[in-house]
């Protein structure tokens, strides 16, 4: 396992435990989703792993070490994090700022860039299909474009694992897409660990090879899309009504709202 997390109990204060007793694997190169409404722990579990945030009573073992015993220059080199909303400097130009990403791997005193630092940096903007970004400003960049260079940045650090918070937030559906299909290549190509946050639910079944469906602080189910995303326990969860369908073109669930008014109006057929 490259993250193990067994018995975590956490949250803001001594009366406000938000995770109780969480338990969750995750293998090397798997691509799991954690999803869940609106105050399960999806934001609390993240700061948690990323070490943001202390926890009360459990264990977090990353790559067979006690996640409290990992200085942080080598926990930067195992896990790499995008956030929600990510900061960017504006003024630096996407050459620039993936330089950032080489940081954990500098020596105590080194004030120049090595070679294999350039080499690694090309390297990734290639494969994110940047490199015409590269003189750039961060400012003048669309959404899209830029969530790309901050996901770059982040694989700049080489981690083990790529643990994201909502990357596809405030993207049009074509970018949605492009930012996915570029992480699920990743994860395939280079067997990279790969942790994201969704709160859409199709975007998880569709691109996601585990879920872990979070509720009230506690795991309520994990497996693969088909075992997780059951109407009924959808309904549960976020206590509203749903039709489940398979994609006519993955075979991957598919969930449907069922609004208010079309709830009336079967209820009187």
């Amino acid at each position: 396992m490259v993250l193990e997390i067994s018995n975590l109990t956490c949250g803001y204060s001594a009366n406000n435990m938000i995770l109780h007793n969480v338990s969750l694997c995750i293998k090397n190169g798997d691509f799991t989703g954690i999803i869940g409404p609106n105050g399960s722990g999806k934001s609390t579990l993240f700061k948690t792993i990323t070490r943001l945030l202390s926890f009360k009573t459990g264990k977090i073992i990353l790559d067979d070490e006690d996640i409290t015993k990992i200085s942080l220059k080598e926990f930067a080199k195992k896990i790499a994090v995008v956030t929600q909303n990510a900061i960017t400097p504006e003024r630096m130009t996407v050459h620039e700022y993936l330089y950032l990403g080489r940081i954990p791997h500098r020596d105590k005193f080194q004030f120049f860039d090595r070679l294999s630092d350039h080499e690694t940096i090309n390297t990734i903007m290639n494969e994110t299909d940047i490199m015409h970004l590269k003189d750039r400003y961060i400012s003048n960049l669309s959404g899209g474009e830029k969530q790309l260079v901050v996901i770059a940045r982040a694989l700049c650090q080489e981690p083990l694992i790529l643990l994201l918070d909502e990357p596809t937030n405030h993207l049009d559906i074509a970018h949605k897409a492009k930012v996915l299909d570029f992480l699920k290549r990743l994860n395939k190509q280079k067997k990279l660990t790969v942790i994201i946050i969704l709160h859409d639910l199709n975007l998880a079944s569709e691109y996601c090879q585990r879920l872990i469906l979070l509720n009230n602080g506690k795991v309520y189910k994990t497996g693969v899309p088909d075992e997780v995303l059951k109407y009924e326990y959808i309904e549960e969860v976020y206590g509203t009504t749903v039709v489940v369908r398979n994609n006519p073109m993955s075979n991957k669930p598919f969930v449907f709202i069922v609004s208010e008014e079309l709830k009336s109006r079967v209820k009187h057929e």
